[in-house]
């Protein structure tokens, strides 16, 4: 679809946050996490702001349903979101139909200032007026204002039970149509057999599974319009890659199982230095002597391993990325910085965007353009995953200052991270990313 972007002065917000851990502790982590949510909030004061959120409900859903209606209250009714008038809040929680549960969770915001904003019916196939504050839950697939789907099962044969898919809405902000894509894609199951190749047989998973959002939101089915795609990507650093680097000079020895002989871990020494160990790797365990590489100068040296994205490069775009890895910091809530010893830090959260999103972004009246990518919170525990920033031209905001992202959010943050590591402290499943931009000139927006 094309039309004109929104006047100068309209302030977008989009989050992204796997949330998983802050239903295991909701004491602790989720007062955290809306503390510093609601700090983002008031200080951008954003007048469209879209929360994507996987795990959405914790590993053990049916325990956590209270905690699920208590964020939820809270998110809707809290003081910082009073003058959010409109709100649209889209939950997957029916988990007893395993053939279409995704725990995704996506929320939309509106602020009473806001006008000239509508909502896609997918079924009518026509805009609506967004009034009042909603919630959709259980069966989504018959709600006509989104579309959702669950990834086939023969995507990943190896996991008995996966929760990954996509929920999609599309919206109309003066006349400026985007999609909106909240996604979940595949972890890695085995440390173990992500090391045997280059690339990972993981990846490859992920790939496939991409490609088939990306081909679906561009299908002859609707018009086209810019898109952005953020969420929980589980994009991993080139295993074997990172490994032979981090090891050249070390010797490796095979522990495999009594009973089966199957490779169960690998130590790697130094040669000299009383051949001390530097990695351990078993299934889920990836212990490196020296956490500070993956650290020192937010992790730059190992962005050339960061290479999953690559294979998209003419259909999806990404800010420079300025912040550590965002996963999988510690769950304890005293180790705001340190990773958990069970996989490689890498750059799971992510905000990204078609090439036409990207000039919706970038172009702006001025050549001065200031936009971040960065992660949110670097020094507060709220999960295992943190929110990320992108750093790039945007223009101004509402009150004629520059768009910028907050540092400490992990790299599910676009334009603006939440949390650090990208900027809060998360725990493995509670990843959280930021994008904050302000649209600003008139042009076209269709693809």
């Amino acid at each position: 679809m094309a039309g004109k972007a929104a006047a100068p002065g309209t302030a977008v917000l989009l989050v992204t946050a796997n949330v998983g851990s802050l239903f295991d502790d909701p004491e602790n982590l989720q007062k955290n996490w809306l503390r510093e949510f609601y700090q983002v909030v008031h200080t951008h004061r954003p007048h469209f702001l879209a929360l994507h959120c996987q795990e959405f409900g914790g590993k053990n859903y049916e325990a956590s349903m209270s905690h699920v209606d208590k964020f939820v209250r809270e998110l809707l009714s809290g003081d910082a979101m009073k003058e959010y008038n409109r709100a649209r809040v889209y939950l997957d929680e029916n988990y007893e139909s395993q053939e279409h549960f995704t725990a995704l969770g996506s929320f939309y915001f509106l602020h009473e200032s806001l006008k000239n904003i509508s909502q896609f019916d997918f079924k009518a196939k026509k805009y609506k007026k967004v009034t009042g504050k909603e919630i959709y839950s259980d069966t989504l697939e018959s709600t006509p204002m989104l579309e959702k789907e669950k990834f086939p099962q023969d995507y990943f044969p190896e996991c008995k039970w996966s929760r990954k898919g996509f929920i999609r809405t599309r919206w109309c902000l003066a006349d400026c149509a985007f999609d909106l894509v909240n996604i979940h894609l595949f972890h890695d199951a085995s440390n173990l057999v992500a090391w045997e190749t280059s690339p990972s047989v993981y990846s490859g998973i992920r790939h496939k599974a991409l490609g088939y959002v990306l081909d679906r939101i561009i299908d002859q089915r609707f018009e086209k319009a810019s898109y952005f795609v953020f969420g929980d990507f589980n994009f991993r650093l080139d295993s074997k890659s990172v490994v032979e680097t981090l090891c050249t000079k070390a010797t490796m020895q095979t522990v495999r199982a009594a009973d089966t002989n199957e490779v169960v871990k690998l130590i790697f020494r130094e040669s000299d230095n009383d051949r001390k160990v530097m990695l351990q790797l078993e299934k889920k365990l990836f212990d490196y002597f020296n956490q500070e590489v993956f650290r020192d100068d937010n992790g730059t040296a190992l962005l050339e391993f960061d290479k999953e994205l690559s294979v998209f490069k003419d259909r999806l775009y990404e800010l420079d990325i300025s912040f550590p890895p965002s996963y999988p910091y510690s769950e304890d809530s005293s180790q705001g910085r340190q990773y958990m010893n069970t996989r490689c830090p890498a750059w799971c959260d992510r905000v990204l965007m078609s090439p036409s999103a990207k000039e919706l972004i970038l172009r702006s009246e001025s050549e001065e353009k200031v936009v971040t990518y960065d992660h949110i919170g670097p020094s507060v525990c709220m999960g295992d995953h943190k929110v990320t920033e992108p750093c790039r031209g945007l223009g101004a905001g509402p009150e004629g200052r520059a768009v910028v992202g907050f540092p400490g959010w992990g790299p599910f943050l676009l334009l603006l991270p939440l949390f650090s590591a990208s900027f809060v402290c998360f725990t493995e499943e509670a990843k959280l990313v930021c994008f904050y931009l302000t649209l600003i000139k008139y042009q076209k927006v269709g693809r």
